[in-house]
């Protein structure tokens, strides 16, 4: 199945889009790799759909990659004897350890690492900010706040710590449970992080995973922001997290955020994923808002990896057009007069490494000499990483005899992914490239084709070689 576009599509499983057929429905309409929500999703379930989505992957031909999201800690208060209560802008309000139900001046907050952690002057977002208040002073067991904005409080309402660093990590005894069942499945390819804070919150989940999925990290935090390049060194991929980010920062902020994060992960040659409301009115309406296609249009524009879906596929009315209308969008983008030229302002300058001058050269002759794609031999991904990272106009196709890998390559941008068994000679190699372009759409008779592997063959990290190959009338090489 060729797509005819370079961003990816990220769709989000839940009540509306669990059946097999439906999960079908979404990959034939543009979805290149499906989100298993663990907040709502339970083992069961999840089991259930990793095998529906590896039942199409196999009618499909094409490899599908599948992230389990973790939920992380969810901060919130307690109950109220009333089960809400209204507040005043200026009155005293206090967050205790007092386990009672709450009411006017004070509720419950079960959550001690909070009250040990806040300061004077710190901000409380309660109920994703509808409720703001401001710390006067802490004593560890409780917190006297002054309301700032709002008027009403009610029962289990989220709390957002925007100026609090927090001494707990990011892992729950829920998501290690969660994640020790991912893993046991062996078939899940990405876990994402959430409410990551500091580099160290990544490092429980890398020893528990051992390199056996791609770590995503979900920027939604202010602290996450302050430490960025640490946290990306440490991660395999980044989510720009904008619902929570957009909560605990001010909304006008999260625009340049989510520039900055998208360049630097591809400085870095991560893959990064926009995510959140990027449709949201197609949870209830056929067609998205003007607003919305542009959203969608400034995260192709800049240069995404991917592009993900949330309640508009889990939950929404309309899974399928939501998917098809994303797609749609990216296509359209994607032949924009400009949007090569912005894409290419992007780039940055190669490191010093073997596998980006073989990219930085792939690209440039391609482009050059008109060819029809890159082929690029991959076995761990990095050489697929590497050549994405340079944002070519030219199809690239990843050639991998690890399926776990190309599964995993299926969020990168640009990247048409193929298993394929390791070449056994250089002539096997061109034969083998040059016949997979053509099968796969790519090129016909006649195109020239640019081919990255290393030699000795099969040899993991060693890309050191290129080589121009005509596609001859066998769809082998005429070379």
């Amino acid at each position: 199945m060729k797509r005819n576009r370079k961003v990816k599509i990220l769709a989000t499983l839940g009540p509306a889009s669990g059946e097999e057929e439906m999960i079908q429905k979404l990959h034939e309409a543009g979805a290149d790799l499906f989100r298993i929500n663990m907040s709502h999703a339970s083992h069961d379930m999840m089991r259930t759909l990793i095998k529906r989505i590896r039942n199409v992957e196999a009618r499909c031909g094409r490899p599908i990659g599948i992230l389990a999201d973790l939920q992380g800690p969810k901060l919130r208060v307690g109950k109220f004897a009333a089960g809400k209560v209204d507040l005043v802008p200026g009155q005293t309000f206090t967050l205790d350890n007092k386990d009672e139900p709450g009411d006017a001046t004070r509720v419950y907050l079960p959550h001690p690492e909070i009250l040990e952690s806040v300061k004077a002057g710190h901000r409380l977002l309660i109920d994703d900010g509808k409720l703001h208040l401001r710390a006067e002073k802490s004593d560890g067991k409780s917190i006297v706040c002054t309301v700032i904005a709002g008027t009403k409080i009610s029962d289990r309402k989220g709390v957002s710590l925007p100026d609090t660093l927090l001494s707990v990590g990011a892992l729950t005894e829920k998501d290690r449970a969660d994640l020790d069942a991912v893993l046991e499945t062996e078939d899940v390819d990405w876990v994402a992080l959430s409410f990551i804070q500091r580099p160290e919150d990544l490092s429980e989940v890398r020893k528990i995973s051992r390199g056996r999925v791609g770590l995503m990290s979900k920027i939604e935090k202010p602290q996450a922001i302050e430490r960025i390049d640490e946290i990306i060194e440490l991660s395999d991929a980044l989510m720009v997290a904008r619902g929570d980010l957009g909560v605990e920062m001010p909304l006008e902020a999260v625009p340049g955020l989510q520039k900055q994060l998208i360049r630097a992960a591809r400085r870095a040659g991560k893959p990064v994923v926009v995510a959140t409301q990027m449709l949201e009115s197609m949870i209830s309406a056929p067609v998205p808002t003007r607003a919305e296609v542009s959203d969608v249009a400034t995260a192709v524009f800049e240069g995404a990896d991917a592009i993900m879906l949330s309640a508009e596929s889990a939950s929404g009315d309309y899974p399928v057009e939501s998917v098809a209308t994303m797609a749609s969008i990216a296509s359209k983008i994607e032949t924009d007069p400009h949007y090569p030229g912005i894409i290419y302002a992007q780039r940055t300058p190669p490191e010093a490494t073997g596998a980006d001058a073989i990219s930085l050269a792939a690209h440039q002759i391609a482009e050059t000499l008109k060819l029809s794609a890159i082929v690029c031999y991959t076995s761990s991904g990095t050489t697929g990483l590497r050549t994405a990272r340079e944002r070519p106009q030219v199809p690239i196709l990843a050639l991998s005899p690890v399926i776990q890998t190309a599964r995993r390559l299926s969020v990168v941008w640009g990247l048409h992914c193929v298993v394929t068994s390791d070449a056994t000679d250089l002539d096997d190699m061109v034969n083998r490239a040059c016949r997979i372009v053509a099968t796969e759409g790519f090129g016909k008779p006649g195109d020239r084709v640019i081919i990255s592997a290393g030699v000795p063959l099969g040899t993991p990290g060693a890309t050191n070689m290129l080589r121009i190959a005509y596609i001859g009338s066998d769809g082998l090489s005429g070379v």
